[in-house]
């Protein structure tokens, strides 16, 4: 299947979700990958393969190129296109990929699926002033935009070592308004505040930021 869902972001780049209906095969035709490449997918689940190749193959559709796309990981485990104006960020969910690329600046991305799981850990990512503002009428949702945002900051900040709390904090918000929500990340040595855009699509929460 195409590209679900996407959006062009000032010119610079674009963010998108593409549904992985293909099999491994079909994906594994649409990219070109080096032996080394392939040796290491194969070593993946099924569904881990999938979901890696949808991600592959989506970011190849944001980049419009015909050539080989090198990606590295550097020593904070963070993705990038090696010889490229483009930062990426990349996350997938189930059956759903998502993939943002941004000119020269910092980019994060998070996708999940909404399930009543994450009321059992939502005191290990959320301190008691962000609990407080989460309403009853959308608890999942919103709880899942939360963690979405810690996802995407702690893939934009891209050095490790930052707790989800007490690290970054959310500030207010209401979910149903849709709007950016406002958030930090504060650790010794680094402050900065952010922009984070949140979308509900089917029974996924997407979240990303560009800095």
């Amino acid at each position: 299947m195409p590209i679900v869902w996407s959006n062009k972001i000032a010119d610079k780049g674009e963010i998108a979700i593409w549904e992985i209906s293909e099999s491994n095969e079909t994906l594994l035709a649409m990219l070109q990958l080096r032996d080394s490449e392939l040796e290491n997918i194969e070593k993946l689940s099924p569904a881990r393969k999938r979901q890696w190749l949808g991600s592959r193959v989506l970011l190849r559709a944001l980049l419009q190129t015909e050539h080989y796309i090198e990606i590295n990981i550097d020593e904070h485990h963070k993705p990038f296109v090696k010889n490229s104006k483009y930062e990426i960020s990349i996350s997938h969910a189930d059956d759903f990929a998502a993939v943002i690329i941004y000119e020269n600046k910092k980019v994060g991305v998070d996708i999940e699926k909404i399930t009543d799981r994450i009321l059992k850990i939502k005191k290990r990512f959320l301190s008691e002033d962000e609990l407080s503002f989460i309403s009853d009428k959308d608890e999942l949702a919103q709880l899942y935009v939360c963690w979405g945002i810690k996802e995407t900051l702690f893939k934009l900040y891209g050095k490790g070592s930052l707790p989800f709390i007490g690290g970054i904090k959310i500030e207010r918000f209401d979910y149903a308004s849709a709007a950016p929500v406002s958030a930090s990340i504060d650790i010794s040595g680094f402050q900065e505040n952010y922009q984070i855009n949140y979308i509900k699509y089917k029974e996924h929460i997407l979240t990303w930021a560009i800095a």
